[in-house]
């Protein structure tokens, strides 16, 4: 059996691929975090969740891993298709699950199923990659641990897809991501700790790509456009957050404009009864003053007439009548 080292450039590879794991798991979950509360644009959030968990927080950490990863007396190459494969797998899968659980009401079996199938995905991702790793050495693998790294990747995938569900503000998202961090590189190195390599002298030399010529340039790339897309993200989330308190309190102490209260609605007033019309005055009536009684036939009214004299200013009036 070969030696086999996990850490050749000491502890740099091992930091800087949990660093980068979650630098990316952070750009996620913000995406996922604007995809989850867009109005427009929901489809493009999740997918760009999905590039940063599985491009950056998994993909590339995998690979940054494996700069540090030896085996005493054999030389190391790696297929190029498969490895970009590899990196496409990883986003795909996450990309699923994302789609899954993102809906209006998600479930406890959505998330689930959603897990299950992103997990299963990432440890096709990481034995994908290691499958395009070419050697002069025989690899096998212990089930025990294979099948412990498919669990773990299970696992930290149910979580990932809550987290990117029930994760607000700035502080909590980077909580979420360390922890992610934590399981994306504990299942890396439990699948490898599952490596063993044995010498096989009638190897032909493996034919592919330096670590350094393929690996070095992708991870450099990948990390540059992760950090500003995520220093961009974070610096308008942080924005965001602080516009808020400032928008409530400007609001609380903002005039509000006075207003009348609305007049009385009318009521509804009954008609009033329209008296009969008056019967006619007979000929010669004065038609000024009270209403003549109409004579009945043999009858006969005597008409006087009334007048108010004044002697003098002030007066009384005297009435006389004719």
């Amino acid at each position: 059996m070969l030696d086999i080292y996990h850490f050749s450039y000491g502890w740099i590879t091992p930091v800087l691929a949990y660093f980068m794991s979650v630098t990316g798991c952070l750009l996620g979950l913000q995406c996922a975090a604007r995809g989850r509360n867009a109005v427009e644009g929901r489809v493009g959030w999740l997918i760009g969740a999905a590039i940063a968990i599985g491009g950056t927080g998994i993909w590339v950490m995998h690979f940054i891993a494996m700069l540090g990863f030896t085996i005493r007396g054999s030389e190391i190459r790696y297929d190029i298709p498969l490895t970009l494969f590899s990196a496409i797998t990883a986003m795909v899968v996450v990309g699923i699950g994302l789609f899954m659980v993102n809906k209006p009401q998600p479930t406890l079996r959505s998330l689930l199923a959603g897990g299950t199938i992103t997990g299963l995905g990432v440890g096709t991702m990481h034995y994908t990659g290691m499958y395009a790793m070419k050697s002069t050495a025989t690899v096998s693998y212990d089930a025990g641990l294979v099948t412990l790294s498919l669990v773990i990747a299970v696992v930290a995938s149910v979580v990932a897809l809550w987290f990117t569900l029930r994760v607000k503000g700035f502080l909590a998202t980077v909580g979420a991501a360390i922890i992610m961090g934590v399981a994306v590189t504990g299942m890396h190195y439990t699948g490898m700790a599952a490596m063993h390599a044995h010498a096989n002298h009638h190897a032909a030399p493996p034919s592919g790509s330096g670590a350094m010529d393929l690996l070095a340039p992708l991870i450099g790339v990948s990390s540059i456009v992760t950090m500003l897309v995520l220093i961009s993200v974070s610096l308008t989330e942080i924005e965001n957050e602080e516009a808020l308190p400032r928008m409530w309190l400007t609001s609380r102490h903002q005039p509000k404009p006075r207003t009348r209260p609305n007049p009385p609605a009318p009521q509804a007033v009954a008609p009033m009864p329209v008296p009969p019309p008056a019967p006619p005055l007979p000929a010669g009536q004065p038609t000024h003053g009270a209403p003549m009684p109409v004579p009945l036939p043999g009858e006969r009214i005597e008409y006087r007439t009334e007048q108010l004299a004044y002697e003098g200013v002030g007066a009384w009036p005297r009435r006389i009548v004719d």
